[in-house]
């Protein structure tokens, strides 16, 4: 059997303002600790000018300890 330990999610998210809201509602989840996270602003340039701006927000996410797993967490993806 294998165990989910932890995973690390990268996110498009438009302002800052979202950024914290989305990296809150992730802590408020059970089935997860948030071990680590970032927002960083990125800029989309061309020929020197911004012409976009947006921020990409990283969260590690911890599902079970190495040495004693205890959730057996199956991982889907759908989009949406």
């Amino acid at each position: 059997m294998a165990y989910l330990i932890k995973t690390t999610e990268v996110y498009r998210v438009e302002t800052e303002e979202q950024a914290k809201n989305f990296i809150e509602e992730q802590k408020q989840n059970d089935a997860y600790e948030i071990t680590k996270y970032a927002t960083e602003r990125k800029d989309r340039k061309v020929k020197g000018e911004i012409v976009e701006s947006y921020f990409q927000t990283t969260i590690t996410k911890v599902f079970n300890d190495i040495k004693e797993p205890y959730n057996n967490i199956t991982v889907t993806y759908e989009e949406k």
